[in-house]
């Protein structure tokens, strides 16, 4: 097993996610690949240092500091018939290597990915943790633990929504890795290939993930205005990939604008969805609201507001960059016209 870890700026947290990933129960051979983006913290050092008591990491310069450059290189530099990705902010179960492959090995699927928890560790990050348990804030994907609970199910198909996961070294070659000109949402871009070749991507409870949300609404806010951005450039590409739900941002930033701007009876109507919105925002609120302290629970509406409106201006962004996802919108026109 090659677990391929890109690295930049993880001076905070790369200690314990290192101990986390060699705590890993597995019967087979592991190595541990950081792709280091020249990170100017202490990471190098603290990555070099742990690499002299533990043969199994090896750390690789990535010179053009790029994610995705970086797992193409850790995946060209991989020893293992299996493959996982690791981020050094999230930290992983024991036997999440293990489960990941049983389930590779028992057949079906082509790809094995796990529900991300968040954890939050600082005030944001607390409240962007409080925000993704609500359904206003996880958009309609399957990935997350919710959905997986409401199912019962011992797994759940996935669409592009994944986070990380497990695969055969073979099935990402065959794909020619990551494509490199998806700086963000390389693994929706990358499963959208896989789908379309017929392969299945499932997500299994027991290989859970609890990763460190962002601890600012500026750094939430660029974020998820790059999530929009390479979302629509996906769908462009792939129009399947493209969900209802994947609207619901754009279209509230549209409404916010018509609500300021649009000219005689439109202005009325768009206020009263604005109106719609924020009730969906308050009642989202109130319901996670319930397990936090006020202060928390003060902050949650802005969350979900970064989140919506920088996801949703990054997406009509990408319409004005690649031009507007019409397949995608016609395939799903199609699709609910069959339904």
């Amino acid at each position: 097993m090659s677990v391929l870890v890109p690295v930049f700026n993880e001076e905070t947290h790369i200690r314990e996610a290192v101990a986390a990933m060699q705590a890993q129960h597995f019967a087979g051979e592991l190595e541990f690949l950081f792709m280091d983006g020249r990170s100017e913290d202490g990471t190098t050092v603290i990555l070099t240092e742990l690499a002299l008591t533990d043969p199994r990491i090896r750390v690789l310069e990535n010179p053009s500091r790029r994610l995705v450059s970086g797992l193409n290189q850790g995946l060209r530099e991989a020893r293992g018939r299996f493959v996982v990705r690791m981020d050094a902010h999230s930290y992983y179960s024991p036997d999440y290597v293990a489960r990941g492959v049983e389930r590779l090995e028992r057949g079906d699927v082509a790809w094995v990915s796990g529900p991300p928890i968040p954890l939050g560790l600082g005030p944001w990050s607390r409240r962007v943790a409080l925000a993704l348990e609500s359904w206003l804030g996880t958009g309609g994907s399957q990935k997350w633990p919710s959905r997986l609970e409401a199912t019962g199910s011992p797994e759940i198909e996935l669409d592009t929504s994944v986070f990380g996961g497990v695969w055969r070294r073979e099935t990402l070659e065959a794909q020619g890795g990551w494509d490199e000109d998806w700086p963000v949402n390389e693994d929706s871009e990358l499963a959208a290939r896989v789908l379309e070749s017929g392969g299945r991507i499932v997500c299994v409870p027991e290989l859970e993930a609890r990763y460190v949300p962002r601890d600012s609404l500026k750094g939430l806010a660029i974020q998820y205005w790059r999530y929009g951005f390479y979302r629509l450039k996906t769908a462009r590409r792939h129009p399947s990939s493209l969900r209802r739900s994947h609207l619901l941002a754009p279209v509230v930033v549209l409404t916010a604008g018509a609500a300021l701007l649009a000219p005689g009876p439109l202005r009325p109507l768009a206020r009263v969805g604005i109106a719609v919105y924020a009730l969906a925002v308050l009642s989202a609120s109130v319901q996670v609201a319930r397990r936090a302290s006020t202060r928390d629970a003060i902050g949650v509406p802005f969350v979900f507001a970064t989140m919506h409106f920088a996801w949703g201006t990054g997406f009509l962004a990408g319409c004005a960059r690649f031009g507007p996802p019409l397949r995608a919108l016609r395939e799903m026109l199609s699709v609910s016209g069959r339904d």
